[in-house]
């Protein structure tokens, strides 16, 4: 996994993440448990009160050499092992009696998942404040834009004329939907994982639900049913909420990407300096900020294939399936957040070109209108004849290189039920609306519901 210094870490993270996940982050949240099990088990009275001192005290990472814990958890197996091991030795340079409680009742899953659920807490909680500005950014958008016509294109050619303001609600709707499951993820996935050695947390005799109650609320985290060790539903869902988000961000990536093409150049990043040149090509003004959003929408599935395949752990205790969630969850969370941060800046600084965009609706003489044309003379031709008489016109506009309207002008099927001022308004810059401005209003309005 790069981190947040490395040459690559900067287009496809996010400081602010990749912070969340480095070796020191990781390991300061595991002595975070500790701590919280160790003033849980006294506010319980299952350890002495004077062993909470020495311990709170010995729970802060820079106490420890993170090499070595590193060089000792691949004969370990895992970094609890090894942590545990020198949090005793350091507790005990303090008080040899506070060291006996240091674990007391705990495994090494039990520390490392809860540790990983406070990291996958605070790494949420940044990516929810930014998405909810590239929310905002998005609505405004949607708002701004909702009269500016562009072609709509499927199958990646022209199809009818939409607009811009109902293509970026598009993309705003979906992102809603992310918040939302974002927000469920706090009480139905990050949540407490204490069971001791096989679940049965037998080592605290009569007080386990107790103490388990008391480090939930310690760590403000809910406490569920029954310990999770190999029910890992969680880790898939928490994984693939990520991965839609991502996803989502990977299509609007693209969608500005082809709207960038030189041919079609109707919106663009924004432009700074040294962003987006060429090493060879001097008139190059590449996406940059898209490029790393779609490349974290390639990259996060396979990553996510992986927690589905590490579903089916053993018994009580997993044989490698677990352990391939280690890095692989903070992965995807870090392209996540990368990508959101590239698409924000990309959102916000989004510059169109508006008369680009209506130049593109009367470039082909009128094409995209030939299916308000068809539907309205379906009303008295009927569906299939209204369709192959416009049909007909568009390949004669085409062979003859003329505009839709003044062939349609010509035949005398047409004039038969339209007037010319009938068909002069299906070709008019308001004909192709539609519901485009209902569709806007109502995402608009799901701003800020839960």
């Amino acid at each position: 996994m790069s981190d947040s210094c490395s040459l690559l870490g900067g287009l496809f993270g996010a400081p602010e993440v990749d912070a969340v996940f480095t070796d020191t982050a990781r390991l300061q949240a595991m002595l975070d448990v500790e701590a919280a099990l160790a003033r849980a088990q006294v506010r319980c009275a299952v350890i002495p009160a004077d062993a909470l001192g020495p311990i709170e005290a010995a729970c802060r990472v820079g106490l420890y050499d993170v090499s070595a814990l590193g060089r000792a958890t691949a004969l370990a197996g895992n970094p609890a092992i090894p942590l545990v091991k020198a949090l005793t030795a350091q507790v005990a340079r303090d008080s040899a009696e506070a060291a006996r409680w240091v674990h007391w009742g705990a495994t090494s899953q039990d520390i490392i998942d809860t540790g990983a659920v406070l990291q996958l807490r605070t790494a949420s909680g940044w990516v929810q404040d930014r998405l909810r500005l590239l929310c905002d950014a998005l609505a405004a958008l949607a708002d701004a834009e909702r009269d500016t016509g562009l072609p709509g294109r499927t199958l990646l050619q022209q199809a009818v004329p939409v607009t811009f303001g109902l293509k970026a609600a598009g993309w705003l709707d979906a992102l809603q939907r992310s918040q939302r499951r974002l927000q469920a993820l706090r009480a139905d996935t990050l949540v407490l994982q204490f069971g001791g050695a096989a679940g049965t947390l037998a080592s605290l005799q009569t007080r386990g639900l107790d103490v388990a109650q008391a480090l939930g609320e310690e760590l403000q985290l809910p406490v569920p049913a029954l310990p999770w060790h190999t029910a890992r539903d969680r880790v898939a869902e928490f994984g693939s909420v990520f991965a839609l988000l991502t996803g989502t961000l990977g299509k609007i990536a693209t969608d500005i990407v082809l709207l960038m093409q030189s041919e079609v150049a109707e919106a663009f990043e924004p432009a700074g300096e040294g962003k987006g040149g060429s090493s060879a090509m001097p008139h190059k003004r590449n996406p940059v900020g898209c490029v790393a959003a779609i490349a974290a929408a390639s990259r996060v599935p396979g990553l996510l294939s992986t927690l589905f395949v590490s579903m089916p752990q053993p018994h009580e205790r997993a044989a490698g399936q677990w352990h391939a969630e280690w890095e692989t969850v903070p992965e995807i969370v870090r392209l996540c957040a990368g990508s959101l941060a590239q698409v924000t800046v990309v959102v916000q600084g989004l510059q169109l070109d508006r008369v680009r965009m209506q130049d593109h609706l009367d470039s082909h003489g009128g094409l995209l209108y030939a299916e308000a044309v068809a539907v309205t003379l379906a009303e008295t031709l009927g569906k299939s004849a209204a369709h192959a008489l416009v049909e007909q016109a568009a390949r004669e506009a085409l062979a003859q290189s003329r505009h839709l309207r003044e062939v349609l002008a010509q035949m005398p099927e047409v004039t038969a039920q339209l007037s010319l001022p009938q068909l002069d308004a299906l070709f008019a810059p308001d004909s192709w609306r539609g519901m485009a401005d209902t569709w806007i209003d109502r995402v608009l309005a799901q701003r800020g519901s839960p």
